[in-house]
């Protein structure tokens, strides 16, 4: 327990961000990290996108990424979006996910009613170029799924970028 003297009463409480508005933003990655996923079925890549201009700037937009999964159409539609990713960011080799940090991207955000004890959130529907080179446009189709070679070398291990060190 630490003291500490406040009176709340003398300062104005933070106002509830809620959602941004559905729409394209330039934004960067601020944050990276490779999490076991909770059902056990493979890992995630977290991604915390912040809104680099604009009425929004500074806001923050959250991704994750299932990259391995046992369910190959759901690591398949990951990792197409993380292609998409690092080609928006010219990262052509992913190899340390620090290196997608800081580099601008437009992010196409929609709004995910809420659902359950969800709240309604933003979320990430697609990723191009912040410079105007060709797009890296995504959006997860309902049957992709991994070629066989892919799937396979998920089976056997996970990528060098996906291995959280030690």
């Amino acid at each position: 327990m630490a003291r500490f003297q406040f009176d709340s009463s003398t300062v104005e409480p933070q106002a509830t961000m809620g959602v941004i508005p559905a729409g394209q933003y330039t934004a960067h990655i601020t944050d990276s990290d490779i999490v076991d996923l909770s059902s056990g079925n493979g890992q995630g890549l977290k991604l915390t996108f912040e809104v680099i201009d604009g009425q929004f700037k500074g806001r923050k937009v959250w991704e994750h990424l299932n990259v391995v999964h046992n369910n190959e159409q759901a690591q398949g539609i990951a990792q197409s979006q993380l292609s998409a990713i690092c080609r928006a960011t010219g990262v052509t080799k992913l190899e340390d996910t620090a290196s997608l940090h800081f580099k601008p991207i437009k992010i196409t955000v929609a709004i995910k009613p809420a659902s359950g004890q969800y709240k309604e959130g933003n979320t990430i529907k697609g990723y191009d170029s912040a410079n105007g080179s060709a797009p890296a446009q995504h959006t997860a189709p309902a049957t992709a799924t991994p070629s066989a070679p892919a799937a396979n070398a998920a089976k056997s291990s996970a990528p060098a970028w996906a291995k959280k060190a030690a």
